[in-house]
């Protein structure tokens, strides 16, 4: 059996490399071959830090007598959903239409032309829970192949022809109402506990975001409460620093403990805008949201950063005990007993006491999360933390996916460099600086890459989420260090995605045209933030910023009109389209008088994050670019034509339009340019 998947560029396909299924990378090559054996693809989708995955794979994938039944009767395709989101978009389509649920792993089976016919997810080895086990579905689907096949092609073709439109743009009826999307999503907020919706809980960082625009008592409100019980949770890893994948309750206690790049990224920005949105007055708010942005940062340096620069997929759910068996988030977790063992009894009684760590447990087999109850002796609480972590680090640590993923990185740019200039830290610009350098050599013959490992970029083609994060994270950095070399990156990543992704309406698809050699049955295109936000959403908010900082009205128009296929999915459901919330509220804002500004900060030749710089970040309104530098700095369009740093203080340069307000060089004369009305 010949092991495809040992040069793989996916961790995740790695992990199965040793398998007896003769398992086949996403190639032309896989369908030739079920095409020439006259036999059906099994799919199967995941990533590696998936859990169930993990149980799949040892339950069933690394049985030789499983294998040998699906190596007579299937090819078998393994796909990494984060190295091929188009593929795992459009099968995930298929799964949610047959099953009524989605989720990871991805079991699809497809005729040898790629058509679905049979969908679902996780599959045991004895039947359970009223689900066959996996060598009744394999044994029946080949069965069904073998001797009725008619029925099986009949039920592909009803299958494509039913996700037809699902990949389409969800009409938008009449002007948009912001009062309305408001009431909808507090109709969703969980007042008991913080966040949206109900179990399991998954953090929000767009909505928030959009929360967090105008400043606004009530919208404010959900989204601080939403922030500090996430926080407060086991959601949070106390410890460590950084937020878990999503809570399996209503109330943050008991997390799914693989830790995602993309979520801690968006966090970061979340927890920073929110800082900056909380009243001074409000110290013990906003020291808490301080903490959690100091934390995100930590783990990405710590636990995320890659040798050669840019930030790993993510950590691994589960992780060995001190026996070598493995369990999920057995790293994370703790007994009055074990911190007995760590602390001492004075200290351990105190800590139980601090993040609920009860004989009972708030996790499993008397072991409890950590969550952070009151408001503890900080200094105290940082010795407990520093003991802790020290006996962490003896544990047997959770895997790590080296992947580097273009968009997640461009998303951990971006909020680095707002936190950075928020929060006066050099070495969070340089953090990012380093991740925007790794992130370039994706490129490859003015192509990105969707993702590398151990500096080699992989052979899937970047995404329209890889080209706008990228094009963001970019000209965030180029705004924030005044170099304009990242600047005329942006520009090129977003014309090059202009060609490849867009759509006759004015939208964009999520995946280039040719498939990266193997298109799936339908081109991938949704409209609705997942995880992550879409690939449309990505591409807007790039073409605002890098349209300001260029001077491209080209791209700002471009933008409005790829704004406007948002709209739809806006009105139905705006707690799953958080960006595009966040973009018609900046719109609404133009509307009343307040668009979008430029600040120009010249600074004296060698200065960086001066206070005024610094002030800026923290009051301008959303949809703002600074941009910051000595006089004379080349490369950002006009800017910095005929401007200078007044008396040798940064001074600052604020632009509506056309229209240019008073240099300001302390704080009350900035906020009143950033904030005036035109």
């Amino acid at each position: 059996m010949a092991n495809r998947l040992a040069e793989a560029s996916s961790p995740y396909l790695l992990q199965h490399a040793e398998n007896p299924i003769d398992w086949w990378p996403w190639t032309p090559e896989a369908f030739d071959e079920a095409r020439r054996r006259d036999v059906p693809i099994l799919l199967s989708v995941g990533y590696a830090a998936c859990h169930w995955c993990h149980v799949m794979a040892h339950e069933s994938f690394s049985d030789p007598e499983v294998a040998a039944l699906v190596n007579a009767h299937f090819v078998a395709i393994k796909v990494d959903r984060e190295e091929r989101p188009d593929v795992d978009a459009v099968f995930m389509k298929a799964t949610q239409a047959l099953t009524g649920q989605g989720g990871w792993p991805m079991t699809v089976f497809l005729t040898p032309e790629g058509r679905p016919f049979f969908a679902g997810t996780y599959y045991p080895p004895e039947p359970a829970h009223g689900l066959p086990s996996f060598t009744q579905l394999v044994t029946a689907l080949a069965d069904a192949w073998t001797s009725r096949r008619d029925e099986v092609l009949t039920s592909a073709d009803s299958i494509v022809a039913h996700l037809s439109d699902e990949f389409g743009v969800l009409p938008a009826s009449g002007g948009l109402d912001v009062a309305q999307l408001y009431e909808k999503v507090s109709a969703d907020f969980d007042p008991v506990h913080g966040g949206f919706g109900s179990a399991p809980k998954f953090p929000a960082p767009g909505l928030i975001d959009a929360l967090l625009v105008t400043g606004e008592p009530a919208s404010l409100d959900l989204a601080q409460r939403s922030l500090e019980a996430m926080l407060r949770g086991g959601i949070h890893d106390q410890v460590g620093g950084g937020f878990h994948r999503y809570s399996v309750d209503a109330g943050w206690v008991v997390p799914h403990f693989e830790k995602m790049l993309y979520d801690n990224a968006l966090l970061l920005g979340s927890y920073t805008r929110a800082w900056c949105r909380t009243a001074d007055h409000d110290r013990g708010l906003r020291l808490l949201f301080e903490r959690a942005v100091r934390g995100i940062v930590d783990f990405l340096t710590h636990d995320l950063q890659l040798d050669g620069g840019g930030f790993a997929a993510s950590l691994d759910a589960d992780s060995c005990d001190i026996r070598g068996m493995v369990h999920e988030g057995i790293y994370y977790v703790w007994s009055p007993e074990l911190l007995t063992d760590a602390l001492g009894e004075a200290d351990s009684d105190w800590a139980c006491e601090v993040f609920h760590v009860t004989e009972r447990g708030t996790f499993e087999h008397g072991l409890s999360t950590l969550q952070l109850r009151g408001t503890p002796d900080w200094d105290r609480f940082d010795a407990v933390l520093d003991r802790l972590r020290e006996v962490r680090a003896g544990r047997f640590a959770p895997a790590r996916d080296d992947k580097l993923v273009a968009a997640w990185n461009g998303f951990a740019i971006d909020s680095l460099v707002n936190a950075a200039l928020v929060f006066g830290e050099q070495d969070w610009l340089e953090l990012a600086e380093r991740a925007a350098q790794a992130s370039w050599r994706l490129m490859v013959d003015g192509e990105l890459r969707r993702a590398g490992l151990d500096g080699v970029p992989s052979d899937a083609s970047g995404m329209a989420d890889d080209y706008g994060a990228l094009a963001l994270g970019y000209a965030r950095l180029a705004g924030a260090i005044g170099d304009a070399i990242w600047l005329e990156r942006a520009v090129a990543l977003l014309e090059t995605a202009l060609q490849r992704f867009g759509a006759d309406d004015g939208g964009f698809y999520d995946a280039p045209a040719d498939g990266n050699g193997v298109r799936p049955f339908a081109r991938a295109r949704d409209t609705a933030d997942n995880p992550t936000p879409s690939g449309t959403a990505c591409l807007v908010a790039a073409l605002r910023l890098v349209g300001l900082l260029a001077d491209r009205a080209d791209f700002e128009a471009r933008a409005d009109q790829a704004a406007a296929t948002l709209r739809g999915v806006l009105q139905a459901a705006p707690r799953f389209a958080g960006w595009a919330f966040v973009d018609a509220l900046i719109t609404d804002q133009a509307a009343k008088r307040l668009a979008p500004a430029v600040a120009v900060l010249v600074t004296p030749d060698g200065a960086q994050l001066t206070e005024l710089i610094r002030a800026a970040a923290r009051m301008a309104p959303a949809g703002t670019a600074l941009v910051a530098g000595p006089a004379g700095t080349p490369g950002f369009a006009h800017h910095f034509d005929d401007r200078d740093a007044r008396g040798g203080e940064t001074t600052a340069y604020v632009c509506r339009g056309t229209v240019c307000f008073t240099p300001a060089t302390d704080v009350r004369e900035l906020r009143s340019a950033l904030w005036k009305r035109m």
